[in-house]
């Protein structure tokens, strides 16, 4: 998009509006886009005071959540394009409900402001739309968006966060070893999520899909739990550290003792104890679903630091 001035063309700056910009992802989404300086960046988020430092940078902060209808579509309105993320609510009753509603009012919002351009952050499994726990949830977003006519939509099918596994240091530390309810020798794809940010931030910025289509996100390559495990006790200095898989009633419990609601805690096993099934193993890895950042490279730039500070 360029306008004129004193007949001269320039490039007009980009309207582009984040949601979850507080999130793991939508946090670097918002930085990378930022920090380019070519874009004009509004982000909705409940708690404003956490990106006060973005709004430094420029950014225009909204206050707002994924139940206000009217501030989503009044964010929406005359932007060039739209990050959606749904958002997990661990306090749910009903988890699928929860991200019915959601999507509801993102598609609601979609419609009245007359948005074109959506990048929908989605996850390897959404392929499936039951026997993969939260990742129904996102399926189901994926074909309510395909359904608008004369909006453009790209989901990113992001593979299993390796950010997932700074989870489990404080089990690292007291306990000697790394687990979760999923099976240690399956292996899956793993991915930092600045690599997911890189490439939906670009997506954003540079409006190059049209229709409905999917991009995969899958890391450099696929991990076991247990060859992850290794290498983070290989950077601990214990290099014996072992993976263990907790039994499902235990992890359970552990959850529910955080104050997670039953349903939500359901949909999180599920989701692990399907792994084994391959529900991350559907799509293709090539050279468009690969990316660089290394198991390795993850756990010294990110890890480390946290353990060490803990």
């Amino acid at each position: 998009m360029y306008i004129i001035i004193n007949n001269k063309k320039f490039k007009e700056m980009k309207k582009i509006v984040i949601l979850g910009a507080t999130g793991t992802v939508g946090r670097k989404i918002a930085k990378i886009l930022l920090e380019e300086g070519k874009h004009q960046v509004k982000l909705v988020a409940r708690n404003p005071n956490k990106l006060q430092d973005f709004e430094a940078l420029g950014a225009e902060i909204i206050l707002g959540d994924v139940n206000d209808v009217k501030t989503l579509t009044e964010a929406f309105k005359n932007a060039d394009s739209v990050f959606l993320i749904l958002p997990d609510n661990v306090k749910a009753e009903n988890t699928r409900a929860y991200q019915r509603r959601v999507t509801g009012n993102y598609i609601e919002a979609i419609q009245k402001s007359g948005i074109k351009h959506i990048v929908n952050m989605s996850s390897l499994g959404s392929h499936m739309h039951e026997g993969n726990g939260m990742m129904a949830g996102t399926g189901e977003q994926e074909v309510r968006l395909n359904q608008l006519e004369d909006v453009n939509v790209i989901h990113i099918r992001s593979a299993y966060f390796m950010e997932n596994w700074l989870r489990t240091v404080g089990l690292v530390k007291s306990k000697g070893i790394n687990g979760t309810a999923a099976v240690g020798e399956h292996a899956i794809p793993m991915v930092a999520t600045q690599d997911v940010a890189k490439v939906a931030a670009a997506h954003l910025s540079n409006l190059d899909f049209t229709g409905k289509s999917v991009q995969p996100v899958m890391g450099p390559r696929n991990y076991t739990y247990t060859e992850f495990t290794k290498l983070i006790g290989k950077a601990i200095g214990q290099p014996e550290l072992p993976y263990v898989q907790i039994p499902v009633e235990q992890a359970k419990q552990i959850f529910l003792g955080n104050g997670f609601s039953e349903d939500f805690v359901d949909n999180l096993l599920e989701m692990a104890l399907a792994v084994k099934d391959g529900i991350f193993n559907y799509q293709k890895r090539d050279a468009s679903t690969t990316s660089p950042t290394t198991a390795e490279a993850f756990i010294a730039d990110t890890y480390l630091p946290i353990y060490n500070q803990q």
